[in-house]
C-alpha cells in the first residue's frame, strides 16, 4: 500500500446515512429551497402592491410537468425555473405526479418542512424503479425530492406534488446532470480537476481549486475494466485501486512527492448494491489530513502538472497546507462521499 494511502482519517460517516434518510437526507435543505421554487417574487408577476401574485407562464409549465420532463435554472432561488429537454444539463427530472387531498383537505395547514420530508420519503421512492426500469443506486448520486404548490396554490386547494429525482452534492448544492436518468451512469464521481469544497473537517460542493477546498479528483477509474468476473471484495478494490491510483497520481501531477507535499491519496471503493445497477466508477483523490486524522484541513491550488514555463497554481513545497480554520464540520457539512477509504 503506498505510504499516504494508509494516512486517511477512517473516523467519517458513510454515505449510508444519507441514504437511510431517504435520499433526500443530504438535500434537506434543498427539499426546502426546492420546494418553494415557485413562490419567490423573482419568478412571480403580478402582487406588487402586495396582493398574492402569480407564477410566470414558464414557471406555470415548468410546476405542471408531466413526468418524464426535465427543469433547470440560474438563479439561486429557481425563480427563472423552465423546461428543458432531458439531454440538456438540468436539476431535476419529473418521475411521478402525487395527490395529497385526501390526507390533506380543503383548509388544511400547509405542512411544515419535517412534514414535506417525510412525504417525499413515503410517496417518492416506490415509483422510482418502474420509472427507471431498474433500482436506484442507494450510494449513487441521484436521489429523490419533490416539488410542492406554492402557498397560494394550496389556499386555491392544489394538492398535486412531483417527485422526482436530482444530484445533491455534499454540501447539498444542486448539481447538473444530462441525459434521462435511466440511461445515466448513476456512479458518485466527480471529473477529474474537480476540487470540493472544505466544510468545517468535512466535504463540500464542487469549488475552484483555487480557493482552499478538501480534496482535488485526479482520475476516474472503473472497476468493471479490471474485475470482469462479478462484484469485488473492498480488499480486492483497496489492492488494486492502490496501484492503479498512484500510476494517475504520477500522471495527474506530473510525478509530484505527495509524501512533500503533506499530502494523501485516496480512493472511492464501491458496495455491492451500487455495483448491482451498474455503478462501478470510482474517483482517486488527494487531501490533507488534520494531524489527529479527525476530518480533513484545507489545501489551496491544483496539483494538475502545469504546462512548460508555468507554475500552474500548486501548492507551495515545503509546509503543510493551510489548515483554512480547521474547526468542527458544522451541522449541516456532509462527510466525504466515500463509504470507507484505502
Amino acid at each position: 500500500m503506498s505510504p499516504s494511502a494508509d494516512r486517511f482519517p477512517a473516523a467519517t460517516q458513510t454515505l449510508r446515512t444519507r441514504v437511510v434518510m431517504g435520499g433526500i437526507f443530504a438535500g434537506a435543505l434543498i427539499a426546502l429551497a426546492l420546494s418553494v421554487v415557485f413562490s419567490w417574487s423573482g419568478g412571480i408577476t403580478g402582487g406588487a402592491g402586495g396582493g398574492a401574485g402569480r407564477l410566470s407562464a414558464a414557471a406555470q409549465e415548468a410546476f405542471h410537468s408531466p413526468p418524464g420532463s426535465c427543469l433547470t435554472w440560474d438563479n439561486p432561488d429557481a425563480s427563472d425555473a423552465r423546461k428543458v429537454t432531458c439531454t440538456q444539463p438540468h436539476l431535476f427530472e419529473v418521475t411521478t405526479l402525487v395527490d395529497i387531498g385526501a390526507q390533506f383537505p380543503e383548509g388544511a395547514p400547509v405542512p411544515a418542512l419535517d412534514q414535506w420530508q417525510q412525504i417525499a420519503q413515503q410517496k417518492c421512492t416506490a415509483d422510482v424503479k418502474p420509472y427507471l426500469g431498474h433500482r436506484l443506486d442507494p450510494y449513487g448520486k441521484l436521489t429523490t425530492n419533490l416539488l410542492r404548490p406554492t402557498p397560494s396554490q394550496w389556499d386555491d386547494g392544489d394538492r398535486q406534488l412531483r417527485c422526482g429525482l436530482q444530484w445533491a452534492g455534499p454540501g447539498g448544492k444542486l448539481l447538473p446532470t444530462t441525459g434521462p436518468a435511466k440511461d445515466q451512469d448513476q456512479s458518485l464521481v466527480f471529473g477529474p480537476g474537480t476540487c470540493l469544497a472544505l466544510l468545517g473537517k468535512g466535504v463540500g460542493d464542487p469549488i475552484d481549486c483555487a480557493k482552499p477546498h478538501s480534496y482535488e479528483i485526479i482520475a476516474t477509474l472503473d472497476l468493471k475494466s479490471n474485475f470482469k468476473e462479478g462484484y469485488p471484495s473492498q480488499d480486492d478494490q483497496k489492492k488494486w485501486l492502490d496501484t492503479e491510483c498512484t500510476k494517475a497520481a504520477s500522471d495527474y501531477t506530473g510525478g509530484a512527492d505527495l509524501d512533500a507535499k503533506h499530502l494523501i491519496l485516496t480512493w472511492d471503493l464501491r458496495e455491492q448494491e451500487s455495483w448491482d445497477v451498474g455503478s462501478a466508477k470510482v474517483n482517486c483523490k488527494v487531501a490533507a489530513a488534520l494531524p489527529d486524522k479527525s476530518g480533513l484541513q484545507a489545501v489551496t491550488g491544483s496539483l494538475k502538472a502545469a504546462p512548460a514555463g508555468t507554475d500552474g497554481g500548486q501548492p507551495q513545497d515545503g509546509g503543510p497546507p493551510s489548515d483554512g480554520g480547521g474547526g468542527p464540520a458544522s451541522p449541516s457539512a456532509t462527510p466525504p462521499s466515500t463509504k470507507k477509504n484505502g
